[in-house]
């Protein structure tokens, strides 16, 4: 097969690496990609969000399949395009894609089919939020209702913090139109935990759980980002709870969005929060999360085309995922400054020898190649992943090979995975 993968993230760097493996994939394409992917697919110079272009590119080279990487462009529709030219591909339609795409949509499907989540409210008019906020106290949280790359979420201490988040999404634009609406919703205590499940519109087939570490700094600190490092398996989401999670979240969601004429198709990602009377949702993502996706790719034993083309024609029920029994730990280091401003084009070294740690991985997310140059462009810039038989022993792997890494300009938390070490 002729096999296109669209993205230039770690999450995108690790699909392509395991697609890459497979002997039914002939020849690879990454659009756009980065200077790791350039490794294992040859990169096309369009950028994911250009659907049109990508579509006009898989029709002029015959591509069999087409993998989604971000929801950018499974909310703008590449799905439903790709499927007008009859070419298949793993990621939801852009009705399907708002439920990531929506916050607020979201929270009402959960409300129609009783799914457990946080209470909530949706509001379009600044000063309607603000009187919900006074209403109902802190601690609270305030979500930018769209795509916000991540980091559209403000966990608020105290009402002061709750307003600051309105004007900053609702009067300062700080989040563009994805915080033209906010959801409000109330502060849920536990431990959160990462779900994965694929779906072709019927069926539904669990991957492992996995956690991650939204905050920027040691100790869960500092503002939210995309993800600065994630492990799997999560210890927290043992074999009773992710039946749970399967039955009360995965199952009422499918059938729901049957219902309501969006059928589901691609990978369905829970993000969860574990309380004391079970599994609750907090939102749901359209595609594989990053940087989970890393350290699931390292621990997935299967032909990973296999499985992403079962999910797209329809055919779950007849495979099955096998796993390696090590756990997997990824370190995302970011540009310093990360996620406000940061500096572009400093030059990495030491990524080479840092994949030579036993165990070890380096997926490349904002990367760029320069000659014989390694240059970080993006904010989150590399993802250190390693394998190995327990958790504590694939962190120690990740931070050896993080410490070959030759970057004055970049930074890591150096407690990923402190809840399973801790365990």
């Amino acid at each position: 097969m002729k096999v296109l993968v669209v993205g230039s993230g770690g999450r995108e760097h690790a699909l392509a690496w395991a697609i890459a493996k497979s002997p039914n994939c002939k020849k690879l394409y990454c659009s756009p990609g980065n200077g790791g992917i350039a490794n294992v697919a040859e990169c096309v110079d369009i950028a994911a969000e250009n659907v049109d272009a990508i579509v006009e590119f898989a029709i002029d080279e015959k591509i069999d399949f087409v993998v989604i990487g971000p929801e950018g462009p499974l909310v703008l529709g590449l799905a439903d395009k790709l499927a007008a030219e009859g070419i298949k591909s793993f990621g939801p339609s852009a009705g399907a894609a708002m439920i990531e795409g929506s916050k607020g949509l979201m929270k009402d499907l959960c409300a129609k089919y009783d799914i457990p989540t946080a209470e909530y409210a949706r509001f379009d008019e600044c000063d309607a939020a603000k009187e919900y906020i006074r209403a109902h106290g802190a601690p609270i949280v305030v979500k930018a209702d769209g795509l916000a790359a991540g980091k559209g979420v403000i966990m608020c201490r105290n009402e002061n913090e709750a307003y600051a988040a309105i004007d900053h999404m609702m009067i300062e634009d700080q989040f563009g139109d994805a915080g033209s609406e906010v959801v409000i919703e109330e502060m849920m205590q536990g431990e959160e935990a990462s779900y994965f499940a694929l779906v072709d519109g019927e069926h539904a087939l669990a991957l492992v759980g996995a956690q991650d570490h939204k905050a920027a700094f040691d100790g869960d600190e500092g503002p939210n980002t995309g993800g600065m490092g994630a492990y799997t398996p999560a210890p927290v989401l043992d074999d009773a709870l992710a039946a749970r999670v399967m039955k009360e979240i995965i199952e009422p969601t499918i059938k729901g969005m049957a219902a309501e004429g969006t059928p589901y198709q691609g990978v369905l990602y829970a993000g969860l929060m574990i309380t004391e009377s079970g599994p609750k949702l907090i939102e749901y993502n359209c595609r594989f999360g990053d940087p989970e996706c890393q350290p699931l790719m390292m621990r997935l034993k299967s032909d990973a085309l296999e499985l992403l083309l079962a999910t797209a024609e329809g055919r779950l029920d007849k495979v099955k995922p096998k796993w390696h029994k090590d756990a997997a730990l990824t370190v995302v280091m970011a540009a310093e400054g990360y996620p406000a401003s940061y500096s572009k084009g400093t030059e990495i070294k030491g990524v080479d020898e840092a994949g030579l740690v036993e165990g070890v991985t380096v997926f490349h997310a904002g990367t760029k190649r320069d000659g014989d140059k390694l240059l970080a462009v993006g904010g989150r810039v590399l993802n250190v992943t390693a394998m190995a038989p327990t958790v504590a022993e694939a962190h120690k792997r990740a931070y050896e090979a993080v410490d070959k890494i030759d970057w004055p300009e970049g930074f890591c938390r150096r407690d990923i995975g402190w809840r399973a070490v801790g365990r």
